[in-house]
């Protein structure tokens, strides 16, 4: 079974090398690397040339997160795509397999997800998100539609089937994991199969991901509401719940500014979202997706999994091969 893995980025010179090298020791033998691009101005594509890839290319003022996915879709030539963000990299060597694992052993089961966590950059308050959205324990049937496109795999057939959606602001995943839960297949949750997810955001970033996020929502889940009055729920009490595992940690008196300034972020970006009409014109559209000045951004290994020593691969680079480059864009 082939599995085309999709990766997204813009100016992701920091990151893409460290992911691109992760998937060249995987354990699943036949794979191929698309990567699309939304116009980097960076090395990023340098960097992923020395590695055998395909590369699309699409304008910038085409991207949308359903959009850029759709692209490598479309060039894939997988059973399985599997999702990544360029800025995450596997734990493990037998990542790939144990994401393809689940639909070979339950052909009901179109949507597979793993877990995330992060490393020293990410902020504190990230760290207890991700600790709640991806627990330790895998489950084959979860009964939500919740997933995540930064470390996700779906079957190839059910995507010619319903592309993802190209106008969201964000939440392509959790859109189409809950059509296709809707039309009766499973969605499984891998924690075996963990990436470190690396988000390196200013204040203003994370407010614009929790903004265009709740756009998408409120147009998922169009009974779905969130007032002043949530707000100020949800601010305080994650602000709790952050203070106290802080305190547990010692390091309260280092965080507690952190954990303000990321949840009022969080969830006044949230309120403000579910205030916007859904349709962005292409001012908001850059605002939202590319950075300032941009023209027209740890788990413990298990017995039985081989974990990748990237120490060891910083710098080796013995996959050099021309990548493959088409342009997309072209509506």
């Amino acid at each position: 079974m082939r599995v085309s893995i999709v990766i997204r980025c813009l100016n992701e010179e920091k990151h893409i090398g460290r992911l691109l090298a992760g998937i060249m020791v995987q354990t699943w033998d036949d794979i191929e690397i698309i990567v699309v691009d939304s116009g980097s101005t960076d090395r990023t594509l340098d960097i992923a040339r020395q590695f055998p890839v395909r590369i699309v290319h699409i304008r910038p003022e085409d991207f949308s997160f359903g959009y850029a996915l759709n692209k490598g879709c479309e060039v894939a030539t997988g059973d399985i795509l599997l999702f990544a963000s360029a800025h995450v990299y596997p734990v493990y060597q037998d990542w790939v397999e144990r994401m393809v694992r689940p639909f070979l052993d339950d052909p009901h089961i179109g949507l597979v997800y793993g877990k995330q966590r992060g490393d020293h950059r990410n902020k504190y308050s990230e760290h207890q998100i991700f600790a709640r959205w991806f627990p330790e324990e895998s489950t084959m049937n979860q009964p939500h539609p919740f997933c995540n496109n930064a470390n996700c795999a779906i079957r190839r057939s059910l995507w010619l089937e319903q592309p993802y959606d190209e106008t969201l602001t964000g939440l392509e995943d959790l859109d189409w994991a809950k059509k296709i839960q809707e039309k009766g297949w499973r969605i499984a949750y891998v924690a075996e199969a963990p990436v470190i997810h690396v988000h390196e955001e200013s204040w203003r970033s994370v407010y614009n991901r929790y903004r265009r996020e709740a756009i998408a929502y409120r147009l998922i889940m169009k009974t779905e509401r969130f007032n002043l009055l949530n707000f100020f729920q949800l601010l305080f009490s994650n602000i709790w719940s952050d203070c106290r595992q802080a305190w547990r940690d010692g390091l309260l008196h280092r965080k507690f500014g952190e954990i303000f300034l990321f949840r009022l972020m969080q969830f006044w970006g949230t309120y403000r979202g579910y205030k916007q009409s859904y349709l962005l014109d292409n001012a908001l559209r850059e605002r939202f997706y590319y950075p300032k000045g941009y023209p027209a951004h740890r788990p413990q290994p298990a017995a039985d999994q081989p974990r990748i020593d990237y120490e060891r691969l910083e710098g080796e680079t013995p996959w050099k091969r021309r990548s493959i480059e088409e342009s997309g864009g072209k509506r």
